[in-house]
C-alpha cells in the first residue's frame, strides 16, 4: 500500500463513523451556498475564471434537460428518400427519419441508479430520535448515558454477531428481529411469507438503513426464488424490492408489497 493511502486502509479495517452519510449529505447541501458566496466575493481574474467555469456547467446541464425533454427527435433523412415520382400523401413527409432522443434502456438504469420506484407510500411519518431510541444507563453508578437500545424491529442477517457489551453503542433486541416477511404480489393479488435479505433504505434516516431498522416506508429486499420470476433472458430472479406498508413493532409482523 501506497504511503499516503492510510484513511483508506484505516476505513477498510474500522468502517466509517455512524453519522458519514449524514454529514456528507450537510455537505453536499451546503455547496450551493459556498459557491454562491464564492461568486459574490470573488474579484479579478479569479472571478472570471469562476463565472467561465459555471456558464459552461450551466450549458451542460440544459443541454441535458432538453435531451431528457425531447421525446421524439425527428430530422430529414437524405437516404430514406426514394428515387422517381412521390404519392401525393408522401409529399410532406420528406423522408422523415424518427428517433427517440434517450433509449428507454437507458432511462430505466438511470431510474434505477437515482432509487425512483412507484412506490405504494410515497410519503411517511417522520419518527423522532426519542421515539427510536431508549437511552441505556450503564456504569456502576448508572451515570453514563452513551448506549441506544432500539425500540423499532431490525433485521441483522445470519452471520451477525454481537460486539462486546463495553464497545456495543445501538443495542438491537432479540425478540424485535425479523428475518421473514409477508409479501403481497400486486399483480397476483396473493401473499408469500419470503426471507429478508437485507434493508435497502429506510426513509427516516441513513443510520436506521445501516442498523436495519424497519418502519413502515422501509424498502427491503426479499429471496423470491420460490415464486419461479423469471427475467426474460430466462435467468431465475433471486431478489426483489418491496415496501413495508404497517409498523413491525406493533404488529409484530412485517407486511410488504412487492414493487414489480
Amino acid at each position: 500500500m501506497a504511503q499516503g493511502d492510510y484513511i483508506e486502509q484505516a476505513i477498510k479495517r474500522n468502517g466509517r463513523r455512524l453519522d458519514h452519510e449524514e454529514r456528507k449529505r450537510k455537505r453536499t447541501a451546503r455547496e450551493a451556498h459556498k459557491n454562491s458566496m464564492e461568486a459574490q466575493t470573488l474579484h479579478g481574474h479569479r472571478a472570471k475564471l469562476l463565472h467561465a467555469r459555471r456558464y459552461a456547467e450551466k450549458v451542460a446541464m440544459k443541454k441535458t434537460i432538453k435531451a431528457h425533454e425531447e421525446r421524439d427527435v425527428k430530422s430529414k433523412d437524405a437516404a430514406a428518400l426514394p428515387e422517381g415520382a412521390l404519392p401525393t400523401y408522401l409529399l410532406d413527409r420528406e423522408g422523415q427519419n424518427d428517433a427517440k432522443a434517450l433509449s428507454s434502456a437507458v432511462k430505466q438504469k438511470r431510474k434505477e441508479k437515482a432509487g425512483k420506484f412507484a412506490v405504494p407510500l410515497p410519503k411517511v411519518r417522520g419518527i423522532a430520535e426519542d421515539e427510536m431510541f431508549k437511552v441505556v444507563k450503564t456504569g456502576k453508578t448508572k451515570r453514563k448515558g452513551w448506549k441506544r437500545m432500539v425500540t423499532k424491529a431490525t433485521f441483522v442477517g445470519e452471520d451477525f454477531t454481537r460486539k462486546p457489551p463495553k464497545l456495543e453503542r445501538f443495542i438491537r433486541p432479540t425478540a424485535l428481529r425479523m428475518k421473514k416477511a409477508n409479501v403481497t404480489h400486486p399483480e397476483l393479488k396473493a401473499t408469500f411469507q419470503l426471507p429478508i435479505i437485507g434493508v435497502k433504505k429506510n426513509p427516516q434516516s441513513p443510520m436506521y438503513t445501516q442498523l436495519g431498522v424497519m418502519t413502515k416506508g422501509t424498502i427491503i429486499e426479499v429471496n423470491v426464488s420460490e415464486l419461479g420470476l423469471v427475467t426474460t433472458g430466462g435467468k431465475v430472479v433471486w431478489g426483489k424490492y418491496a415496501q413495508i406498508t404497517n409498523n413491525p413493532e406493533l404488529d409484530g409482523t412485517c407486511n410488504a408489497v412487492l414493487l414489480v
